[in-house]
């Protein structure tokens, strides 16, 4: 693949993330605002002094501050994710533009937060103690880092399992040991359980199924409009590819 093919790809994958970015700010906005004004509101009604004005309303929070977040990282994350896929392309098996588009973000999304959400998901306001927040911020990444080195080395593992045991078997194989690694990891990092008491356990449930339904918005969305820009760029439409075949020809034919 050359530069100018990734420079495109690139660019492409930061408007897929941009496009993913609106859908999940929708989601964000119906699905997660709820419970995060519940935990704010649970969080004053037990605080015993006030720090003073907050800096930023909670009106701007929740609309200009969320749709800034939100979009920065969804096209932060389709850069990326576009580059990961010009190293995929052609080296995890005989897949189209399109697949390969859609295992990258199926990836991504599993060993960039599933596997991590599994083990430290997140919290509302209120939930957790401030004097954790960097030990529990270096393990979160830790977690994010050790999830993404077991993928690729799970993939590599399939790849050279599969002249001897079949696609299907290696699959199986480098699968079952991704687990069997990501689960000695959750066995040996230290967990947190800082729900505050009194604190409802629907709102931790129902923000924790927010921030997973974003994260499953942008990478599905990311993966299906990517994936239609990548293969536009680099498998052109057959009725294209003829018409220029015919009218190469045309003049062959002539003479």
């Amino acid at each position: 693949m050359n530069s100018i093919s990734v420079r495109a790809l690139l660019l492409r994958g930061m408007l897929a993330g941009l496009i993913a970015g609106v859908f999940a700010l929708a989601v964000a906005y119906l699905l997660g605002e709820g419970p995060v004004d519940a935990a704010i509101a649970f969080e004053e009604s037990h605080a015993h002094e006030h720090g003073g004005e907050e800096l930023v309303s909670r009106t701007m929070q929740s609309t200009a501050g969320l749709a800034t977040g939100v979009l920065v990282f969804g096209v932060a994350i389709g850069g990326i994710a576009a580059l990961a896929y010009c190293v995929a392309l052609g080296r995890i098996g005989r897949f189209g533009p399109r697949a390969t588009a859609a295992l990258v973000s199926l990836g991504a999304l599993l060993s960039v937060y599933v596997v991590p959400y599994l083990k430290y998901p997140p919290n509302p306001p209120a939930v957790g103690d401030p004097d954790t927040i960097g030990k529990r911020t270096t393990l979160y990444f830790l977690m994010i880092l050790l999830s993404v080195l077991l993928a690729i080395a799970a993939v590599i593992l399939g790849k050279r399992l599969a002249p001897r045991l079949g696609n299907w078997n290696a699959t199986v194989a480098a699968a079952a040991a991704f687990v069997v690694a990501a689960g000695v990891a959750f066995a040996f990092l230290p967990s947190f359980n800082e729900v505050p008491k009194g604190f409802p356990a629907t709102v931790v449930w129902e923000f924790r199924l927010a921030t997973l339904a974003i994260q499953v918005t942008v990478w599905t969305v990311f993966g299906l409009v990517f994936g239609h820009f990548a293969e536009r760029l680099l498998a052109p439409a057959p009725a294209a590819a003829e018409g220029k075949s015919t009218a190469s020809r045309a003049p062959a034919a002539a003479n």
